[in-house]
């Protein structure tokens, strides 16, 4: 790999600010754990059981924020200024739409998803009490969604920061008024959020507008159905990459205690990594949607070899500092002999596989900015049908934590395999806006 390319300063312009705004949503999380861990373990647990379930939400629907990322990208590169413009407006609406739906949703169904969770006696009380009302921001959040995907798609990436920014400390300061001012509980959490979120929505829906012309921001079915039609793709994928998650939590239960507190050490610890490598992946939807949508194929490509290889260095650095600190970083979160010694087993290939990581995280940024959905979408599956393969072979045989992480390095090293196929084959550099 190159020290130095001409696509270094544009990549690292694009990845710092998504990297800030990616960092928003854990955040949001350790803010309220912080606040909620003080007032008593069943509050705590029905935090956890809420964030599940509204964190899993979440990301399932990302695709209104990516699929709208590339195709904004593709039609600014092609020089449809109105039509990207038009294509924010389709992102607010459909963000509206589905927002409203998934929020009645979660209100009514509260009760029987928090106990399929598990949740029991006070815990599930507190966790339905939570879920409900942080519902009410649920649309201002899938508002968010939209919104950012349009301005990632004009690479608009510090208006997003700044908003995020501002929600987060509106959030802090309206959790302490209303948990420990107003002695609401969790409740008062719950309410701090979704308030936040409801302004945050707005401070977005503002900005969009602002850049329309009289006359994008109606509600257009053709353009609408475009940002769908990638969506699509990408909620399988997201789907899919979300069941090989709660799969291999499931088996590592399935091996005790120790193993499933090792497991979600090295798994937070994964995430938390995962945050800096898709920020690259951002870049590459937005630089690559532009350059395809000019006609620019060998730019698209030249500038996605960089962000591959620059990905795989990052994870390179990941993989020694997770080496180095082997002994101690386990011991930030535990002082159990059981799940220390659990993690040891698992360490090592946690550790190994960073640079894959990199290498994964940067080409479905690149593929989702070619709007190469199918692809996605079914390599995707493919590699949940191989991870699940050595999950069930794993809980057979016995082969106890060692086995999930093998599992999981399954799953990256055949999306891997076969988005790298997919790329050295150039079949997705498909050019212009039509």
């Amino acid at each position: 790999m190159r020290l130095r390319s001409t696509y270094d300063r544009e990549i690292a312009s694009l990845a710092l600010p998504a990297l800030g705004a990616l960092a928003a949503e854990p955040l949001y999380l350790l803010v309220d754990t912080a606040i909620v861990g003080h007032l008593g373990r069943p509050q705590l647990a029905a935090l956890g059981i809420a964030f599940a379930i509204l964190g899993g939400t979440f990301a399932i629907f990302n695709f209104l924020q990516y699929g709208t990322t590339a195709q904004v990208a593709r039609a600014g590169g092609a020089g449809e200024a109105e039509t990207a413009r038009r294509l924010g407006a389709q992102a607010v609406w459909l963000s509206l739409a589905f927002g409203i739906a998934v929020s009645a949703l979660l209100a009514i169904l509260a009760e029987p998803l928090v106990t399929i969770m598990g949740g029991e006696g006070q815990a599930a009380e507190f966790a339905v009490t939570y879920l409900r009302i942080a519902a009410i921001g649920f649309p201002a959040a899938f508002l968010a969604l939209g919104a950012q995907g349009y301005l990632r798609g004009v690479a608009d990436l510090r208006t997003p920061l700044v908003i995020l920014i501002g929600g987060n400390v509106a959030n802090v300061f309206l959790e302490l008024l209303f948990v420990y001012g107003f002695d609401w509980g969790i409740a008062g959490s719950a309410w701090g959020t979704a308030i936040a979120q409801l302004g945050m929505g707005a401070a977005f829906v503002v900005v969009v507008l602002r850049r329309l012309e009289p006359g994008d921001a109606g509600l257009r079915l053709g353009l609408a159905r475009r940002v769908l039609t990638l969506g699509k793709w990408i909620f399988i994928r997201t789907t899919a990459l979300m069941l090989s998650f709660v799969l291999a939590g499931a088996v590592a239960t399935r091996f005790g205690d120790a193993a499933i507190a090792a497991h979600q050490i090295a798994f937070q610890l994964w995430i938390f990594l995962a945050l800096v490598l898709d920020s690259v992946a951002i870049a590459g939807q937005i630089i690559v949607g532009r350059e395809l949508g000019a006609g620019r194929r060998e730019e698209a490509y030249g500038a996605s070899e960089r962000m591959i290889w620059l990905s795989v260095a990052l994870g390179g650095v990941f993989t020694t500092v997770m080496f180095v600190l082997a002994g101690v970083l386990p011991r930030a979160f535990t002082g159990d002999a059981s799940v220390l010694a659990a993690a040891a087993l698992l360490w090592p290939i946690f550790a190994l596989m960073q640079p894959l990581n990199g290498a994964v995280f940067a080409l479905d940024g690149i593929l989702i900015g070619a709007s190469d959905g199918p692809f996605l979408a079914l390599s995707m599956v493919a590699a949940f049908g191989a991870c699940a393969a050595v999950l069930l072979a794993s809980l057979q045989a016995d082969w106890g934590i060692r086995g999930v992480w093998c599992a999981l390095l399954v799953l990256i090293v055949v999306r891997l395999g076969l988005m790298l196929t997919r790329f050295r084959r150039r079949r997705w550099l498909v050019t212009g806006w039509a």
